[in-house]
């Protein structure tokens, strides 16, 4: 067991060294690429080494330089900010509160220049760029009181805009789950209705088997009668017929006075 846990250790170190050398040599790449200003490949590659040690403050710190080097003042600041969560030093936290404000600088966001200059110099003090910055930015926030204004307007717009986005988005999820639940309830309505309907032709049927139940089924018996009586009031209607026509011939020969042949066989 003491074997095994020893070959994973090794296993681990040896790990952390391939990873610790990975990162340097990713560090140093970039390094190289922003020293002949190819801002664009420093930043890829800073990137790629920040992702291997998140912790590593020299990364992200490098990172932000570059992407400032590219004019992308706002993507700039969110490096730095991001940053400062690894920065454990203080000549660290100095040298990003520093550019910080030299970035919000660029952005004419004055107020919060002097707010990044000012952290700067609580963890260095005596540096004379830093100081010189913070009273440059005092004076255009104090020369620029309307710009100020717009930057603190837009900053709340963002706000308000962030916010009516994220309540946009609630409303069109309580409303896709109210169409929702409105679709289940038609489905069990149109379900209700359908059973009803189902349970009404049902009791039309049973219905109507019960009406054929109460009607008595015909008698055979009964029924040889009934034709047995037709057929004879049928021959003798027939008969009386034909009796009124041998009546009526007799008269007739009586009135004309003319001869007819017997018939040689009955009529019926």
């Amino acid at each position: 067991m003491k074997h095994f846990w020893y070959i994973i250790l090794v296993q681990l170190v040896m790990l952390n060294a391939v990873g610790a050398q990975s990162y340097k040599s990713e560090l140093a790449n970039g390094n190289q690429s922003f020293s002949v200003k190819n801002y664009t490949k420093a930043e890829q590659t800073y990137r790629k080494a920040s992702a291997k040690e998140k912790q590593n403050t020299a990364a992200q710190y490098n990172k932000a330089n570059s992407i400032y080097k590219m004019q992308s003042m706002n993507e700039a600041v969110s490096s730095y900010q991001t940053a400062l969560k690894s920065a454990k030093s203080k000549e660290e936290k100095h040298q990003i509160f520093h550019n910080m404000g030299n970035a919000f600088m660029k952005l004419k966001d004055y107020g919060s220049a002097v707010e990044a200059y000012k952290n700067a110099l609580r963890n260095n003090p005596n540096d004379d760029k830093t100081r010189y910055n913070y009273a440059l930015a005092k004076k255009m926030q104090k020369e620029n009181p309307d710009q100020n204004k717009d930057n603190k307007d837009n900053k709340q717009n963002q706000d308000q805009n962030k916010d009516k986005k994220d309540q946009d988005k609630k409303d069109d999820q309580n409303k896709d789950q109210k169409d929702k639940n409105d679709q289940n309830k038609d489905k069990k309505d149109d379900k209700g209705d359908q059973d009803k309907k189902d349970q009404q032709d049902k009791d039309g049927k049973d219905d109507k088997g019960d009406k054929d139940k109460e009607q008595p089924k015909p008698n055979p018996q009964q029924q040889k009668q009934n034709q047995s009586k037709q057929q004879m009031e049928n021959m003798l209607k027939a008969l009386d017929n034909h009796e009124q026509g041998v009546r009526e011939r007799i008269q007739g020969r009586e009135q004309k006075g003319k001869p007819v042949s017997s018939p040689t066989q009955k009529d019926w």
